[in-house]
């Protein structure tokens, strides 16, 4: 899928509608970045934020939800939504798929549809292919992605497919474009404390301000 420009507009527009800031906007919910830290290990940075949020923050880290065939397959999902290019790394080298591994333990309601999403991808390409989506050709994987990521184009037998991709590509596109690599690709560098120059010389002359030297 050679289409970089077009996800970023849905990368920036999932978190405008705010995908993942009603997450953030729990009073209950840390918010986590992308490329959150690996089960077991510690948020590299807890300055500002409360002990509770800490301690979940924590639980969340070590607990393990997709088991690591769900997890291959969801870096290969990824990683054809967003592929590595002469500008910027893949999803995975942005660390997208540990960053949806987060999201389905901090937002549950993720869990079923991820889950049901990835054995029904897997049903259909072992009837197809003879093999589940990670173990299939490059090309093969390509199709069946295809089939599904066009929902006008979609037959109504694959819609449960498409359903599952929609929700897998706004969780890749907002991951990757939230992370310091996604960012880096569409240019964003935050606030940024201004450097006075001095007034134009425009300004000065029509106020009779200019300076002779």
């Amino acid at each position: 899928m050679k289409r970089r420009e077009s996800l970023k507009a849905i990368g920036l527009a999932t978190l405008a509608t705010g995908l993942l800031l009603d997450s953030g906007c729990r009073p209950d919910t840390a918010q986590a970045p992308p490329g959150a830290p690996k089960p077991g290990e510690a948020p590299a940075d807890e300055a500002g934020r409360q002990p509770f949020e800490i301690a979940r923050d924590k639980a969340l880290h070590a607990e393990t939800f997709f088991t690591p065939h769900e997890m291959a397959t969801i870096t290969v999902l990824a990683d054809i939504i967003i592929p590595k290019d002469a500008k910027s790394g893949s999803a995975s080298d942005a660390k997208v798929p540990e960053f949806i591994e987060f999201i389905a333990k901090d937002m549950p309601e993720h869990q079923l549809p991820l889950r049901g999403g990835l054995r029904w991808l897997d049903l259909q390409c072992a009837t197809r292919y003879g093999q589940p989506f990670k173990g299939c050709a490059a090309p093969q994987q390509l199709e069946m992605v295809t089939k599904i990521a066009y929902p006008k184009r979609a037959t109504r037998d694959l819609l449960p497919g498409v359903t599952f991709f929609n929700r897998m590509r706004d969780l890749t596109a907002t991951g990757f474009f939230s992370s310091k690599m996604g960012m880096a690709d569409i240019g964003y560098v935050g606030n940024a404390p201004n450097r006075w120059t001095g007034v134009p010389a425009d300004v000065l002359k029509q106020y009779g301000m200019e300076s002779d030297t």
